[in-house]
């Protein structure tokens, strides 16, 4: 089984129907037991930073990802769901800044290209020997965002390029995320989803 966080935050509707797509069995949840030991677990993220983070919490969400880590259980975070997985973010204003779950110590930070948010359809560059983007490399996903990781993360960094070059998705271990929307990628999102389901 498969569970989708719901923290108040995240496109649930069309995640759901993506990962369903897979033929897995998909329940969109905030039950601590079940995002615990789910065979795969599922973080989406729209929105800023901090009110991600303040959100996640209430729900034990380090806890629960903490937990999985240890455990080696397999997290996906996207969009903002891979950002709070970092040490912090450059947005918001500084008395509303909160730290993230700190998987990675990268900083978020914002996009140099003058015109935010990057939103629209961007190549991405697959890191070697990635699972996720087995089949993929060059392909483009859907991004909406203005803030990104710039450095190398995790065991596979895949990237993208909008004026500056930026990390669009991470594969360490049993903790994969993507700073796209694979629900919202079409065909070649539905694959990269479908690579991730078979890993598990």
């Amino acid at each position: 089984m498969i569970a989708i966080f719901d923290y108040g935050s995240g496109n649930l509707r069309s995640a759901l129907r993506a990962f369903e797509s897979t033929g897995q069995q998909v329940v969109v949840t905030s039950d601590i037991q079940t995002l615990k030991s789910a065979q795969g677990l599922v973080i989406p993220g729209v929105g800023a930073f901090s009110a991600c983070v303040t959100s996640l919490l209430k729900f034990k969400a380090g806890e629960i990802i903490q937990y999985r880590v240890d455990k080696q259980l397999p997290i996906f975070g996207i969009c903002v769901g891979m950002q709070i997985l970092f040490s912090d973010s450059q947005e918001g204003a500084p008395a509303d800044k909160k730290a993230g779950i700190g998987i990675w110590p990268n900083q978020v930070v914002k996009l140099s290209n003058p015109i935010l948010p990057h939103m629209g359809w961007n190549t991405v560059s697959a890191g070697s020997n990635s699972v996720l983007f087995n089949g993929l490399d060059q392909e483009q996903f859907y991004f909406v965002h203005s803030y990104a990781v710039v450095e190398s993360a995790g065991k596979i960094a895949s990237w993208s390029d909008y004026d500056q070059k930026f990390l669009a998705a991470v594969e360490d271990g049993t903790v994969v995320a993507t700073q796209f929307h694979p629900e919202k990628s079409g065909r070649a999102g539905l694959k990269l989803i479908s690579n991730w389901v078979a890993s598990l």
